[in-house]
């Protein structure tokens, strides 16, 4: 086959003798090339199997470090097999523009040979690099036999020192087309990544090259392929369960401090209009913010420490980004590395096993959390999120294109919104920590809440003007239950920290409490709303907060345990939120059930529910805004109409991982009883499941079963009601419905159902943690409810 170019150059037809010529070259080149293809194939089909190597290492250097030389004149494999493969097949030499003089044959010979044999050495580059990764990964790999591995590990430490394969990698990095140099970075890798492990010198041409590149040019191609190499090697070494973990880590980010550095405050101090190359830029910031998550997680989790993992903190230019005209999926990725640095979350999908519950303080990173909170904040008074756009995208099965016929489905990035929301009030919560002054927290709540309430107001429909403004956290967290907790706590630990010494046990309220009740919704921050329309998205569903309460998944656990401390010395706030939604709902007219949130049918997709229920339509029975007369508070609770329907709930056993310890309960006379089960027998796993579940599907559901119950169990007692029930007018009740009244009695009769779940696991030893503690608080609250 020869290339259409050489016989352009040769004048086409007018080159006699082109079968010959064709015959010719094939037969010269191919004696040549298929001899190293076919030793490199049955090396890698022998490395593939692990086999041993019987021949001398030394025998296949040859074979396997790359032949730069025919590559000095080109920088792109232009004339890789898409050029050459098929052009002339059987074609009769009638291609290109004929010359005004013809071309003899030995020079259309030369042409042809010379396009050839650089196509074929591409061909032979990239199986080299194939191999050479292959064998580095089976030296790596612990399912390597020893024999076979110890023949590998020599024949690589030889390309090193003789062949100096790193530096030819290194070098296609920079002339090569895109596919040859992806493969040398992956080589390369894999490479530094061997020398780590055998405690090997890193390859000074990489390091050099690395550091001029990110010193010089933060927007070039070179500097991404040195980012994409660091963040690979790292996240081996995260993979790894080798015990010289940090000590590997900072043998390869030493070289590197100082110039992180430089190429953060690079890339980030200027304009993305002046940069020359923009798609460059976003492949480099992509890699370095994947690269700087891995620092800081690298910090946390490996107690390493380097200057260049505190930037994010303490020069926060990376949020000037969220203003610049780049792609969305840019600015999706710096709000979450945002909201893995301040939920201290950094590298947890990397760490293999379980991360231990209590780690040592780490004071340096606490006050390095608080200047990135106080720098969101500043940028957002500043109007971060004004400037922020959050725009949708339609999703689309195989592309990004609406098909003809379908519907797209315009929305905001839910994504970026949710980690805006959360990050801001995150960072309410870390600056309020450190703040003594109750007037300037008020202050601040009320000015950076209104700015988080305000960029929320365009996405969320139907407005929020027409709801609870406590509402906006469920609604903008309603497909994403971990953050939801996370946000709800951060919110509760606002309202703490605002409330300090404030109790209010004895269940009356003052004008000063009415007062700040008023402030906290109006702010969208009470706890005790955010806790019930929690109740709701899960239509009172007991087993979905058993659910919450064995998983490692979600900070539940410490959430419900601080907000029932809050309940029992908030009670009287808690009632008057408790009339304050059944007043809403009975002047809205409508059933309390609500559509089944995406929470619970994520979370447990084999749930029956009624056909009224299952509507996709967002959270349409929120209660409006009623006007917040004192007056209010003394009418009687709403009786509302609500059939009582049975769940089929799944197998819910114990997460794979081990379990959170349990949180510190604080007044709790059984806080030393908390020492919990940290490992479960692995072998018991199976059956405990099975177990759970039979014991979860077991909550009592209708009469004849409570009547059983309570003879065994702690009985909470709830409001009789001797009349009918109240109907909305246009509401017919349902035969064979089982009455009950408004949101307190809906929220004690989830608790009490909990608390007997909870009960039955203890006594049978497959809860997963002692839950004495909480048993205590969920008594405490029933004793509340016994004297309403």
């Amino acid at each position: 086959m020869i290339p259409e170019t050489c016989l352009s150059e040769a004048g086409g037809s007018q080159v006699q003798g082109l079968p010959e010529l064709q015959s010719e070259i094939k037969i010269h080149f191919g004696i040549k090339m298929e001899s190293v293809q076919d030793i490199l194939d049955h090396l890698y089909k022998k490395v593939l199997l692990g086999a041993t190597l019987e021949d001398d290492v030394h025998g296949y250097i040859c074979y396997l470090n790359p032949d730069l030389s025919e590559q000095a004149g080109y920088t792109t494999p232009s004339l890789a097999p898409s050029n050459v493969n098929g052009t002339l097949d059987g074609v009769p030499g009638q291609h290109g523009p004929s010359s005004s003089e013809p071309t003899t044959l030995p020079e259309a010979r030369e042409c042809a040979k010379r396009h050839l044999e650089m196509s074929a050495a591409w061909e032979v580059k990239l199986l080299q690099l194939t191999v050479i990764d292959v064998i580095l990964s089976r030296v790596l790999s612990a399912e390597t036999e020893t024999h076979a591995k110890e023949g590998y590990r020599e024949l690589i430490k030889v390309l090193l020192q003789s062949a100096e394969v790193d530096s030819k990698l290194v070098w296609m990095l920079q002339n090569s087309g895109k596919l040859l140099s992806h493969m040398a970075a992956k080589c390369l890798s894999s490479l530094l990544y061997f020398q780590l492990r055998e405690k090997m010198t890193l390859s000074n041409p990489w390091i050099t090259f690395c550091q001029k590149h990110l010193s010089e040019s933060s927007g070039s191609s070179e500097a991404v392929h040195c980012l994409w190499i660091l963040t690979a090697v790292i996240k081996e070494i995260f993979r790894d369960t080798h015990s010289r973990q940090a000590e590997i880590l900072k043998q390869l980010l030493t070289p590197f401090d100082i110039t992180f550095e430089v190429f953060y405050s690079s890339i980030f101090s200027q304009h993305f209009v002046n940069f020359q190359n923009p798609s460059n830029i976003v492949n480099s910031l992509m890699c370095f913010l994947e690269l700087l998550e891995l620092l800081i997680a690298s910090r946390i989790h490996l107690k390493v420490h380097f200057r260049s993992q505190r930037m994010l903190f303490l020069k926060p230019h990376a949020l000037d980004s969220l203003a610049w005209p780049v792609p969305a999926f840019v600015k999706r990725k710096l709000v979450i590395v945002i909201k893995k640095c301040l939920l201290g979350k950094m590298g947890e999908d990397l760490c293999r096993g379980s991360v231990p519950a209590l780690m040592s303080p780490d004071h340096l990173l606490d006050s390095d959390t608080l200047a990135l909170a106080d720098a969101l904040l500043h940028a957002v008074h500043l109007g971060l999120w004004k400037e922020l756009s959050v725009p949708g995208k339609p999703s689309c099965f195989g592309g990004d294109e609406v098909q003809p016929g379908c519907q797209p489905r315009s929305g905001p990035d839910h994504v970026t919104l949710r980690a805006a929301s959360l990050i801001t009030v995150k960072s309410l919560e870390i600056k309020f920590q450190n703040c003594s002054s109750a007037t300037e927290m008020k202050v601040d709540l009320q000015k950076f809440m209104a700015e988080l309430l305000t960029f929320l107001k365009p996405h969320l429909q139907p407005s929020l003007q027409l709801h609870n403004p406590c509402e906006w956290l469920s609604r903008v967290f309603i497909e994403q239950d971990d953050d939801m907790l996370e946000a709800a706590k951060a919110s509760l630990s606002i309202y703490l920290q605002l409330t300090r010494g404030g109790d209010d046990a004895s269940g009356s309220l003052t004008q000063e409490n009415e007062a700040w009740i008023h402030y906290t919704h109006r702010n969208g921050c009470n706890p005790h709303c955010i806790f019930l329309f929690l109740l709701k998205n899960i239509v009172f569903d007991s087993t979905v907060l058993l659910d919450f309460l064995i998983s490692s998944e979600t900070c539940f656990l410490e959430y419900f345990v601080k907000y029932l401390k809050l309940l029992q010395k908030d009670w009287g706030h808690f009632l008057y939120i408790c009339k304050f939604f059944d007043a809403a709902e009975s002047q809205r007219g409508v059933n309390t059930q609500g559509p089944v949130s995406s929470l619970v049918q994520d979370r447990s997709s084999s749930h029956t529910v009624p056909h009224a229920l299952a509507s996709p339509v967002g959270l349409r029975n929120a209660c409006p805004r009623v006007p917040w007369a004192s007056g209010a508070s003394s009418e009687p609770h709403s009786r509302l109409v609500m059939p009582r329907e049975t769940h089929r709930v799944p197998a819910h056993g114990p997460p794979s991982q081990t379990p959170l310890s349990l949180v510190d309960y604080g007044s709790s006379e059984d806080s030393d009883e908390e020492a919990t089960n940290q490992h479960l027998a692995s072998s018991k796993q199976a059956p405990l499941c099975q177990e759970m579940s039979r014991e979860i599907q077991g909550l009592p559901r209708t009469r004849k079963n409570q009547n059983k119950l309570s003879r065994r169990e702690p009985h909470l007692r709830l409001p009789q009601e001797s009349g009918p029930p109240f109907v909305a007018a246009g509401d017919v009740a349902p035969s064979g419905a089982v009455w009950e009244v408004g949101v307190l009695f809906r929220t004690a009769k989830c608790l009490k159902e909990l608390q007997g779940a909870i009960h039955r696991l203890q006594e049978k030893s497959l809860f997963p943690y002692n839950p004495a503690a909480l048993l205590k608080l969920l008594k405490g609250v029933e004793v509340k409810c016994d004297k309403v």
